[in-house]
This record gives C-alpha cells, sequence and structure tokens, in this order.
C-alpha cells in the first residue's frame, strides 16, 4: 500500500509543498496561494508569523521579521525577532511545519516524511542544517534532493533517452547552474557553480537604489539609514515592480508620504522602463552567464552539446536573463513548466515515486502556438508593416498575461489598427490571422504614441487582447475563442492569401499621413453649434490626462467616450448631455 511522503521546496524568498493527490503530483496550496513566502516574524503582541502575514509586517517592522534565511544555513549567525533569539535552521523548521500543516488540510492525513530539496552546491554543513530543521519541524527527512535533479524530474526529462542538459536556477537569493547528464531514472550532476549571494533580491536592491537616488534628488533626503519604515515600503514597492516589468514595459512606483519633513509629507512618483531596469541589472545577469561558462567548462560540455535548457526559479522571469543565455547557448529555455514551482513539483514527485505510486513526469498546460500583433518595422531589410514577434510564445505555461508597448506610424494619428497572429514567422504575413480591432480616438501628438498591447490566454484557449494608449489610458478589447484551436492546412493557405492581399494595401496605405477624423457634413448639421466646442472640450481634457488621479482619468474617458459616441451618432439630445456633463467634469479639475 503507497504511503504519504510529501515533497518540499524550501525557498530563498517562496517555499512550496507538493504531494501525490488525485492521481497526479501537485502543489499544495492554501486556497488560490500555492507558494509560501519564506518570512517569520513575531509581532509586537509576541505572536508568530510566518508567510504572508510575516511579509506584511516587515513594512512596519522590519526588525522583527527575518527573510532569506535560506542564505543562512550552515552558519551559526544568530536571528534576533523581537526579544527572542533564533538559529537559521529553527526559523526554517517554522517554515517547513506550516507547509505540513498545509499538506495536512489538503491530504486529510498525518504527515510525517518528507523530500526536501536544496541547491546543488550547498555544503554538507547547509544539507545538515536542512535535514536537522525537517527533524524540528516533526518530519522525517527521507531524502535530500539537489535542486537540478528535482527540476529534471518534474520536466520529465529522465524518461528520454540519455541528454545533457544545463538547469539554470536563478531564485531570490540564491544561483545554481548545473550541467546533468540524464538517462532513464539516473541524473548524475556532471558539474555545478553557484552562488548564494546573488538572486532576484539583488535585483530587487538595484532598484531600491535608483529609487532612493531619485527620493534624494527630489528632496535631498537619504532614506538609507534614518527611516527604516520608509526603506522597508520601498523595498516592497520595488519588489512589485520588479514582478510586472518582468511582463510588462513600464511600471509605475507611487508611495505618497513616504516620511514628513517639518510637518510636510514628502512622495515619490516615478515611472521605469523596462529597458531602465535591465539597464540596472545587467551587470548581475553577466554575472549569472559567469557562473553558466564555468559549470559548461567543469563538465567539459560545450554549449552546441546540450539537449535542453531548463529555468528554475522566479527570477528566470527577467527577459533580459532569457535573452542573454540564449545569445549564450545558442539555444532558446525551455519554459514549459511553471518556474517557481518545477523545483517543488518534482520533490513532489520523487515523494509520490517514494511512497509507491507510479509518477512519471509533472503534466501541465500549455500554449500549442506563438500570438502577437503585426507592427511597422524593418523586414529583410525593408520598411514594413507585416513585422511580427510573438508576445505570448508557444510552450508557454497557462494561464499566462504578458504586455508589451508598439508606436504610432505617423505624427498626429489618431487611428491604430491591431491585427493579431498566431505563428512564429518574422512575417506576419506567413502566420495567420486570428483577429482584429481599431483603436480610434488616439490623442493627437506630434511625436510618436505609445500603445501598449496586452495579451492574456487562460486555460480555456480564450486569447484576451487589449489595446491601450499609454498617454490617456483609452484602450479597446477583444476575446478571440478558440485561439488555440488547431487549424487546417487549407484553412492557413487561404488566410496566408489573404493575407498578402492585406499586406499589399496596407503598404500603400504607409504613404499617406493620417489626420485627425473632422466632423463630417451630416454631423455638423445634425448637431448644431454645440458639436465643434464638444470636440474642444475634449483637447482641453485630454491636455488634463497625464495630470489625473487613476479614478478621475477613467471617468474622463467614460465622458470622453459618450460624448464621441454621441457626435457619431447624431443624436443631439445625448450630446447635449455629454457635454453638460464633461463640462461640469472640467469645471471640477481645472477648479483644483
Amino acid at each position: 500500500m503507497a504511503e504519504t511522503i510529501i515533497g518540499i521546496d524550501l525557498g530563498t524568498t517562496n517555499s512550496e509543498v507538493a504531494a501525490f493527490v488525485d492521481g497526479k503530483t501537485q502543489i499544495l496550496g492554501k486556497d488560490d496561494q500555492l507558494m509560501l513566502p519564506s518570512y517569520v516574524g513575531i509581532s509586537p503582541n509576541g505572536e508568530l508569523l510566518i508567510g504572508q502575514p510575516a511579509k506584511n509586517q516587515m513594512l512596519l517592522y522590519p526588525e522583527r521579521t527575518i527573510r532569506s534565511v535560506k542564505r543562512l544555513m550552515g552558519t551559526s549567525e544568530p536571528i534576533q525577532l523581537g526579544d527572542r533569539t533564533f538559529t537559521p535552521p529553527e526559523i526554517s523548521a517554522l517554515i517547513l511545519k506550516e507547509l505540513a500543516t498545509r499538506a495536512q488540510k489538503r491530504l486529510g492525513m498525518p504527515v510525517s516524511k518528507a523530500v526536501i530539496t536544496v541547491p546543488a552546491y550547498f555544503s554538507d554543513a547547509q544539507r545538515s542544517d536542512t535535514r536537522h530543521a525537517g527533524e524540528l519541524a516533526g518530519l522525517e527527512v527521507v531524502r535530500i534532493i539537489n535542486e537540478p535533479t528535482a527540476a529534471s524530474l518534474a520536466y520529465g526529462l529522465d524518461v528520454a533517452a540519455r541528454q545533457t542538459v544545463m538547469i539554470y536556477d536563478l531564485g531570490g537569493g540564491t544561483l545554481d547552474v548545473s550541467i546533468v547528464r540524464i538517462e532513464g531514472e539516473i541524473t548524475e550532476v556532471l558539474a555545478s557553480h553557484g552562488n548564494n549571494r546573488l538572486g532576484g533580491d539583488d535585483f530587487d536592491q538595484k532598484l531600491i537604489d535608483y529609487l532612493l537616488q531619485k527620493f534624494s534628488e527630489l528632496h535631498h533626503v537619504d532614506l538609507r539609514d534614518s527611516h527604516p519604515g520608509a526603506y522597508a515600503r520601498l523595498w516592497w514597492a520595488a519588489e512589485a515592480a520588479k514582478m510586472q516589468l518582468s511582463s510588462q514595459p513600464f511600471a509605475r512606483i507611487r508611495e505618497e508620504s513616504l516620511i514628513q519633513v517639518d510637518g510636510k509629507p514628502l512622495h515619490l512618483d516615478v515611472e521605469v522602463s523596462q529597458e531602465q531596469y535591465e539597464e540596472m541589472i545587467r551587470p548581475l545577469v553577466e554575472q549569472t552567464m559567469d557562473s553558466a561558462s564555468k559549470a559548461m567548462s567543469d563538465a567539459g560540455v560545450l554549449p552546441q552539446a546540450l539537449d535542453a535548457i531548463l529555468l528554475v526559479g522566479g527570477s528566470t522571469r527577467t527577459p533580459l536573463v532569457v535573452k542573454t543565455l540564449t545569445r549564450l547557448c545558442g539555444k532558446e529555455p525551455r519554459q514549459d513548466l511553471h518556474p517557481d514551482l518545477c523545483v517543488a513539483l518534482g520533490a513532489g514527485v520523487l515523494a509520490s515515486r517514494l511512497g509507491g505510486h507510479d509518477v512519471r513526469q509533472v503534466l501541465v498546460d500549455v500554449s500549442p502556438y506563438s500570438f502577437g500583433p503585426s507592427y511597422l518595422g524593418e523586414l529583410n531589410g525593408l520598411p514594413s508593416t507585416n513585422c511580427y514577434h510573438p508576445i505570448i510564445k508557444r510552450n508557454t505555461p497557462l494561464p499566462i498575461t504578458r504586455t508589451e508597448s508598439y508606436s504610432t506610424s505617423v505624427p498626429y494619428q489618431n487611428t491604430v489598427e491591431i491585427l493579431i497572429y498566431q505563428g512564429d514567422d518574422p512575417d506576419a504575413t506567413h502566420n495567420i490571422l486570428i483577429g482584429k480591432f481599431l483603436i480610434e480616438g488616439l490623442a493627437p501628438m506630434e511625436e510618436h504614441n505609445v500603445v501598449l498591447c496586452q495579451m492574456k490566454l487562460d486555460l480555456d484557449g480564450i486569447l484576451h487582447v487589449t489595446a491601450t494608449e499609454k498617454l490617456t489610458g483609452l484602450r479597446r478589447h477583444i476575446a478571440i475563442t478558440g485561439a488555440t484551436t488547431q487549424r487546417d492546412q487549407t484553412a492557413i493557405t487561404k488566410s496566408r492569401k489573404a493575407l498578402s492581399a492585406l499586406y499589399e494595401s496596407k503598404v500603400d496605405e504607409q504613404t499617406v499621413e493620417i489626420e485627425p477624423r473632422p466632423l463630417s457634413e451630416a454631423q455638423e448639421t445634425t448637431a448644431g453649434i454645440n458639436a465643434k466646442p464638444a470636440q474642444a472640450m475634449i483637447e482641453r481634457c485630454r491636455k488634463h490626462m497625464d495630470a489625473m488621479h487613476a479614478d478621475d482619468r477613467e471617468e474622463a474617458l467614460n465622458l470622453i467616450e459618450a460624448l464621441n459616441d454621441a457626435i457619431t451618432a447624431n443624436d443631439t439630445p445625448a450630446l447635449a448631455a455629454a457635454s453638460d456633463a464633461l463640462k461640469e467634469f472640467l469645471f471640477f479639475i481645472e477648479g483644483k
């Protein structure tokens, strides 16, 4: 009879637990939270806090909270939380205990045995501390398994032919690059190189340093030493911005009343682009590539001999990491498993096998196709409106949301047609057109306007596409049902012919400058003297957009849309009502 053994990834930033449930290995979370933040704290009332509550407390009481304890394993460094002192294994034991409790609630039975993962480069002292932590948590540690080995189990590589694989594991606080040889159920680590002081936390620190510099430039105040609460808030904001910049081209960091000086609150409002962020962390990413090169050299393996590159750890979501690793190895890494969860899933696979279950690999839903919009750029050395690169790439785990920025083609362009394709060819006409829509009423700008294109693909295969004007927040949306449904070759050929014809017409259109849309003669006649003043009010409103609060901006966009609809429909009563509403709104905004 099979017994219950859980698999645990004791991570620097987050930890997870997995087990065999309902016929498969899966993460055992609490409600919808699959990851437990690796934070422990003691509240001012003396209460123990583990996970998200401890992470929340760090904003107010950083001195009563500990994070990244994994970096301290194998040391005798004491950890002071309030009036209590802990060792690193004791803090880790509290995290393990919380994970075991989650598993017990989900499984409906006591849990006493576990497989726990550690980085491949962990020393004997660090492995011993990990096992000791498990014992302190009341668990029999049946196996300590290297994280790269766990990842290979999750990806199911042990059921294939002999393979040489790089496992690039960049977590919150540690880096581990391992070259492994997998044959059947045997996984041999040929070489490993890492750094237990390099990870996503250090990416956060680069952003924090940038925010501290901006605050100092604005207010001539250094927050580093004398304002721990404000510093903690910036750390929190930097972490959120880092995550946002992994899938979006911009992140806005707004922290009101960080501190008060002479009774006056001092704020910070900064926008960071993905390009700026990547320049900040580029030296750190290059350090990780040094480790990758060293691991290959020690293993005697050339990049072209690698059969696969597996990404592990949340920090591998950073686009710069994937691009730099692809350039180094000449091979695009696999990303078809959740990078934060694959080590825990691999530990769960081994735990399930040790418990007597026949488990081969983890099955996940991935996108079978790539999706993206066409855009104006250079194709085969010539300007073309049919340039293409995917926003969502095939084999990406679902659900997935990604955003990229694009620019209008000509000055004062107020309309953009968004064409959505399925495929991987850099020429959009060689891919499959699956949807299109217009975004109208863009703010007239002498320089190019920025439009953000967000794609969200859910588990049901529905692709949600949203185009948003960055300046005003004006947006349009389309949902494409059955985006992942396979299309036959006849449909593909037909679609390509249609796209070729579309391509010819679009090239001609690019030579024509798009002017702001005028009122039609019928609209001017029907709307009478109110139509042109209404458009003037719209222009006044758009000038204030950038300075508006988010709620005011949303209301303004709704009012403008109502006014445009009334003009288009030649509806005089609706035009009068919408004009009055926008006039009242402008009085409120400009009166501020």
